[in-house]
């Protein structure tokens, strides 16, 4: 991609000379070289961050804490694996060419997702994905019905690991987060958890296992601090509506959370409300949901965190940043905050 990249740049120096000989033409010709130059740029853009990893969630529009099947907006429990792949292709083109820059989905699995019928369909966007350059990131979710921050079944959870990462451990753009937002269990019974993913699925690099933090995922240092996991990508959650704080507040907050993890932190959930108009690149920051858009992406930048906002796409949720439209397998994805998406892509310094 590299070698192409530069003949391209090369073949656009020769055209830009060859049409410096004639003055007409000059002016339209920069132009379209200008364009063609911003296009191989935005091509090839990648996350500051050392994970390099630039994403969005897809979820389900019911939230991703189910009883059955997590059906990412835009799919339905009735689609089959070819009509799945052809929608993950649409909405992925959709996101490219509306959050220009994003590398990576971050989609919910739960044990009845990957045991049952629904799996064989389900596949389709990792394999898709994946098939376009895409990382994705698995995680596991809770049920709605138990929603106690703790594994649902544990035979059940650890039989659907198996069949995941038996499928998808060769496959280096795909992802393992073990388990979303682990608040019902003490650091030592989670760190318990995590170790026995290490050694059950021992084939799988440690640069591809993420590790939620404590909480709510909302501190990674415990978890980070643990030996046995040097090496694996920490999973961290911070919104908006737990605090009020100034930017320069949110900022100290969210560093206090990382701590000295950040070359292996993955911000996997952080968002604010999109569908009201508020100006996220200007807007005032005595209004806490921008102080918090504008701490959270400037301590991305600068601190190169990789992050993953939530959500990219998930239907009726006013955080979405984009809102899905068309029919069939041709959707179609909306803006619903460009301040939003100059946000995320600031943090991950692409603009």
């Amino acid at each position: 991609m590299k070698k192409l990249n530069s003949l391209l740049l090369v073949g656009l120096i020769l055209i830009g000379m060859l049409n410096s000989c004639n003055s007409d033409e000059s002016d339209t010709s920069n132009e379209q070289n200008e364009n063609l130059l911003a296009k191989v740029s935005a091509s090839t853009a990648k996350s500051t961050a050392p994970s390099g990893i630039a994403g969005v969630n897809w979820a389900d529009g019911r939230d991703n804490f189910v009883d059955g099947w997590v059906i990412p907006s835009g799919l339905t429990a009735g689609d089959s694996y070819a009509t799945v792949e052809a929608k993950t292709n649409s909405i992925l083109d959709s996101f490219t060419a509306n959050i220009s820059g994003v590398n990576t989905v971050r989609i919910p699995i739960n044990p009845s997702s990957v045991s049952e019928s629904w799996w064989n369909s389900y596949s389709a966007v990792i394999d898709k994905a994946t098939s376009k350059g895409w990382n994705v990131i698995i995680c596991c979710w809770e049920s709605s019905s138990a929603r106690d921050g703790k594994i649902d079944d544990t035979a059940k959870f650890w039989a659907m690991w198996t069949t995941v990462v038996n499928k998808y451990s060769a496959n280096s753009k795909v992802y393992f987060e073990v388990f979303n937002e682990p608040y019902g269990y003490t650091l030592s019974q989670l760190t318990t958890i995590y170790n026995t993913f290490i050694v059950n699925y021992s084939g799988v690099p440690k640069g591809r296992i993420l590790l939620s933090g404590t909480g709510y995922s909302e501190n990674v240092t415990g978890v980070g601090a643990d030996s046995r996991f040097t090496g694996c990508l920490l999973s961290l959650h911070n919104y908006a509506f737990w605090a009020t704080r100034t930017a320069a507040q949110w900022q100290a907050d969210w560093r206090s959370r990382i701590g000295s993890y950040g070359s292996r932190t993955v911000i996997t959930e952080f968002g604010a409300t999109m569908n009201t108009g508020k100006d996220y690149q200007n807007g005032p920051q005595s209004d806490n949901e921008i102080a918090y858009i504008v701490a959270t992406s400037d301590v991305c930048r600068n601190d190169k965190i990789a992050s993953v906002y939530w959500p990219g796409l998930r239907d009726g949720d006013s955080y979405s940043i984009q809102t899905r439209g068309g029919s069939g397998n041709n959707i179609t994805l909306s803006t619903v905050s460009t301040t939003g998406v100059f946000r995320l892509r600031y943090g991950w310094g692409l603009n």
